[in-house]
């Protein structure tokens, strides 16, 4: 059962709001997304019963457009993208959380599809896979030989093929956090969460393609540095004691 209803100014329902019995919280993290989280915000589906900006140290005007939409601002001080998103979970109410970015390049017209995924595939972590790139300006060549590497190393070292390692757009039940080991604080965060969710038998994963836009605003990602730090990353995830 859907129920609508205006979104308040501070970015939670007044009453309990569910969509088919489950309530909604969407994470954005956020540094310097003036223009981009404007785009996202303003196509916020209005089911959503709770929308997080984490902002991780902006100099613009971030959090107020954020908060003219209605979203709950938190300030993380340290900077990092995993950093940000341990600060939004730690916040979150919903049954079932959505992660994107505040840059516009992941499909916030786009959540309905993928919570009726989720549910429909009975499962309890659903990864956004950015492949195939639909949109030529998204990506570049470099980009996706990165991605390329660091998805197939993620698949051969956990033995279970992912498309997208390095996607930010995750579906997923808030109650299986409680059984992760997030340690990350950077980029690599979002490979770690993956990680975590296919290290466990009982949690049960999935994949699904969406449509990927060129970003808004300053692109804050070092190829060679985070793509380096990254494949590190997982081969000392993979032998960690």
């Amino acid at each position: 059962m859907r129920i609508w209803y205006q979104r308040p100014r501070s970015g939670r329902a007044s009453h309990p709001i569910v969509y088919k019995s489950q309530r909604i919280t969407v994470i954005i993290p956020c540094l310097n997304e003036e223009q981009g989280i404007e785009k996202v915000l303003s196509r916020m589906p209005d089911f959503v019963d709770q929308t997080i900006v984490v902002d991780n140290g902006s100099t613009d005007r971030t959090s107020d457009v954020a908060r003219s939409f209605g979203a709950e601002v938190l300030r993380e001080p340290v900077r990092g993208y995993g950093r940000t998103y341990k600060r939004g979970f730690a916040s979150a109410i919903g049954d079932i959380i959505i992660t994107l970015d505040g840059d516009h390049s992941y499909p916030p017209d786009a959540i309905s599809y993928l919570i009726e995924a989720l549910l429909h595939l009975d499962v309890d972590f659903l990864n956004a896979s950015r492949f195939p790139v639909r949109d030529p300006a998204a990506m570049s060549f470099k980009h996706k030989f990165g991605n390329w590497i660091l998805s197939l190393a993620m698949s051969i070292l956990y033995f279970r093929w992912v498309r997208d390692s390095q996607s930010g757009m995750w579906v997923f039940r808030r109650d299986i956090l409680k059984t992760m080991k997030l340690t990350s604080d950077s980029m690599a965060f979002s490979e770690e969460i993956k990680i975590e969710a296919l290290k466990n038998s009982r949690i049960r994963f999935a994949e699904i393609s969406i449509m990927y836009t060129s970003r808004l605003g300053e692109n804050k990602l070092n190829p060679w540095r985070d793509g380096f730090y990254n494949l590190w990353f997982l081969l000392r995830k993979r032998f960690e004691r």
